[in-house]
């Protein structure tokens, strides 16, 4: 398919779509019914793909990956590891998915790629060598322990008492609607915690780790250091705050952790027939690795509008970046 249907390249080979960063119409002021029904059901929209494939996912892992209530009541070592061992997977599985169709297979090619280069091997900047197996490593040895760790924690809490679990039968209005508040914690956490981790001493120490990835992959989502996975991870937590089931629960953790990569692809969308396309990464979150102090968070709330930090990718709001720089001499 030719992307330049969709979009423009510049003279560095960089592609960029035609349509600028949009947040949709739910903050739009007077609400808009039509764009509003249209934004909910279409595809993409809300619901399809990504909001509905996370919550059936959680339903699956919940019922046939998860542990037992009873056995998750005692901090054994046994169903901690095997909980280990299904995140493993279910990381390897997607991330390695996305990796191999668009890095290795290289089905589509270029097509609707934000940076038309490829992730050079042999660079010295990264660990191993390798973009790549840098991210593989920092995904695998402390994203996923990390991601585990906070899950593991929650699940005994459920099964110990120590949290109520909303009950499906009993509350089956508040069951259903946490399905539609789960996006909105997901990126109202991660907007704040990103937003932390740009603190000048934290992003030394942590969050420059993740920025090597000027030209992200898929593997780079959650390649991120120890102390920033404690962070990210950490918004898991907000469910010791009311009562919800763990199947919410893991239905944010599973997003935090497997997310990341259809974020940072690399591609704007995946072709998925002779003239049809399915959106994957966020052209917002791009242009945040590309540079590093604009769009912090990448989905429905507009926190970057209201806290000044949005670029929707035209040249207007690269130059209004670029004067924002210059007055503080940067």
């Amino acid at each position: 398919m030719d992307d330049r249907r969709f979009g423009t390249v510049d003279s560095r080979g960089h592609w960029a779509p035609n349509e600028p960063v949009s947040y949709g119409p739910l903050f739009t002021w007077p609400p808009q019914a039509r764009a509003l029904l249209k934004w909910f059901f279409g595809f993409p929209g809300f619901l399809l793909p990504w909001n509905l494939l996370y919550a059936v996912a959680a339903v699956l892992i919940w019922a046939f990956l998860t542990p037992s209530l009873e056995t998750m009541r005692t901090a054994a070592p046994g169903w901690m590891l095997l909980v280990l061992a299904r995140n493993l997977v279910l990381a390897i599985a997607v991330y390695g998915a996305w990796h191999l169709w668009l890095y290795v297979w290289r089905k589509q090619d270029t097509s609707f790629k934000y940076n038309r280069q490829w992730p050079k091997a042999g660079v010295s900047t990264f660990m191993l060598g390798s973009q790549n197996r840098e991210n593989m490593f920092w995904t695998l040895a402390s994203g996923v322990p990390i991601w585990t760790a906070y899950e593991v924690l929650l699940l005994w809490a459920y099964a110990s008492g120590t949290i109520t679990i909303l009950s499906p039968t009993e509350h089956p209005v508040a069951f259903v609607a946490l399905f539609f508040l789960v996006p909105f914690i997901h990126e109202v956490g991660f907007y704040f915690c990103h937003r932390l981790l740009h603190w000048p001493p934290l992003y030394r120490v942590a969050h420059a780790l993740h920025h090597r990835n000027t030209n992200p992959g898929p593997w780079s989502g959650l390649s991120m250091h120890p102390i920033e996975h404690v962070i990210y991870f950490s918004t898991i937590l907000l469910f010791f705050l009311f009562p919800a089931h763990p199947i919410h629960m893991i239905n944010l953790a599973s997003r935090l952790g497997l997310a990341p990569a259809q974020g940072h692809t690399g591609f704007d969308r995946v072709v998925v027939g002779d003239d049809k396309t399915m959106n994957t990464s966020y052209f917002a979150h791009y242009l945040h690795h590309k540079y590093f102090e604009v769009n912090y968070a990448d989905g429905m709330v507009p926190l970057d509008k209201w806290f000044g930090s949005f670029h929707d990718g035209t040249p207007e709001a690269h130059a209004l970046m670029k004067a924002r720089r210059a007055r503080r001499g940067v």
